[in-house]
């Protein structure tokens, strides 16, 4: 890195003055922090718009949040930590937008179970996050005898009522995008992505079968400019079938709507003490070694604690059955990485429910983060000012010792570390 005050490389011995360098960590940390959450933020408002939603706030403060990482703007420590906390609540609203905008032209949410092996007869496995791209994908292929399956945090879109209603929507297959080379290989249709968290291929394996469309882009793939899916469908028509292979059905659909609905019944049996505590255990999945931990965790919650999740970090344990409490299911998928929006409303009504704040209920956040929107969505809890959160499997390499401890410090931000051991300590309390 080049640093402008003094016009050597950062940390070199000419460097003499504090800039955006190495004599000035903390400031660095949090200008990549604010740019990883912004991305995030992108993701969501990109989606949003594409369906027609789109606010002037999280447009501006964008543009502010960029200028404000341009060098030698600011070298105040305290600035750069509110206008942090700002992206995340601004990340509340954009995920607010794109709530009422998938719900506006999909329909709220129910829970909905879907079965996670094939059907015999043609097949298009669908990635990503958009859902308008799935929903223009099932009016063209309707009728055509193809099988449209999801795959990854596409997964939700099941619960969706205007989704739903396509029964050549037929599953899910597969699990979190680092499963991609295995998954896709194995799957012998034709495949789409739609937005991030996609693999490049092996050489010689599924590229000629694999499309993209919109940001997405892999060299030698088939790109759509447009959502005119006839180049997809026809290549799913060319492949070999899919076999007729059962698999276990899992859990979707829980959006704040299905379990508000459920408020009172979930209050009294916390004041009976039916629900002794609830955990949000969920994020973005990913290959490196330690994420085991929220498998294992997950399986050593007791039978009288609730389990919410989100994003791709549940395939860890999804398919495990964890039953229900007097009819309240045990385990509430809530969605895909921006229905975190769903989870602030699921929690915000208990705590006005037991009036209460956030850091009053018995909850307790378990979180594993890999890409832009879990920073994005990170800071929005941070903001919330919600307390005792773990997360890992290791800290964020972008953020600097001294503002992780701050972090922690202010917010009680804590690591993961042996899963029994760390369920030990949240029940003591």
């Amino acid at each position: 890195m080049f640093c402008y005050q003094c016009e050597q490389t950062a940390g070199g011995t000419g460097c003499t003055k504090v800039g955006v360098c190495g004599k000035n960590e903390d400031i660095q940390s949090l200008q990549d922090t604010l740019l990883y959450g912004l991305k995030g933020i992108a993701a969501y408002a990109y989606h949003a718009r594409e369906l027609g939603a789109r606010d002037e706030d999280v447009d501006a403060f964008m543009h502010e949040a960029l200028f404000k990482t341009i060098t030698n703007v600011s070298f105040d420590l305290d600035q750069y930590i509110d206008i942090v906390l700002r992206c995340g609540e601004i990340n509340i609203k954009v995920m607010g937008l794109l709530d009422k905008a998938h719900t506006t032209r999909f329909g709220n949410p129910a829970p909905t179970e879907v079965e996670t092996g094939t059907r015999k007869g043609p097949g298009i496995l669908v990635t990503g996050h958009d859902l308008l791209d799935l929903y223009e994908l099932l009016k063209q292929t309707q009728g055509t005898g193809i099988n449209v399956y999801t795959h990854s945090e596409m997964l939700p879109a099941h619960g969706y009522p205007e989704l739903k209603k396509f029964k050549h929507l037929v599953g899910n297959y597969g699990g979190a995008w680092q499963g991609q080379r295995k998954e896709f290989k194995e799957f012998s249709g034709a495949l789409l992505a739609t937005t991030n968290c996609v693999v490049i291929p092996p050489a010689n394996t599924y590229l000629d079968r694999l499309f993209t469309i919109g940001i997405t882009g892999i060299p030698g793939t088939n790109h759509l400019k447009t959502r005119d899916f006839s180049p997809l469908i026809e290549k799913a028509r060319s492949l070999p079938e899919l076999p007729e292979a059962p698999g276990k059905g899992i859990m979707t659909g829980f959006h704040h709507t299905a379990v508000l609905a459920l408020a009172d019944k979930i209050v009294d049996a916390v004041k009976s003490g039916k629900i002794r505590h609830f955990f949000l255990i969920g994020g973005c999945d990913g290959a490196k070694p330690g994420r085991n931990y929220y498998t294992q965790f997950a399986e050593s919650v007791p039978k009288d604690c609730v389990i919410l999740t989100l994003a791709c970090g549940k395939y860890r344990f999804n398919k495990l059955d964890f039953g229900d409490i007097d009819g309240i299911p045990r385990f509430l998928d809530v969605g895909q990485c921006n229905n975190a929006y769903s989870a602030v409303q699921i929690v915000a009504a208990l705590a006005d429910a037991f009036k209460t704040d956030i850091n009053g209920l018995p909850l307790t956040l378990v979180l594993s983060w890999f890409e832009q929107k879990a920073v994005a969505i990170l800071l929005s809890l941070l903001y919330l000012g919600i307390k005792g959160m773990y997360i890992g499997p290791t800290p964020p390499a972008f953020i600097s010792r001294n503002v992780f401890s701050i972090l922690q410090e202010k917010f009680d931000l804590r690591l993961i570390g042996d899963p029994k051991k760390d369920l030990e300590t949240i029940l003591k309390k």
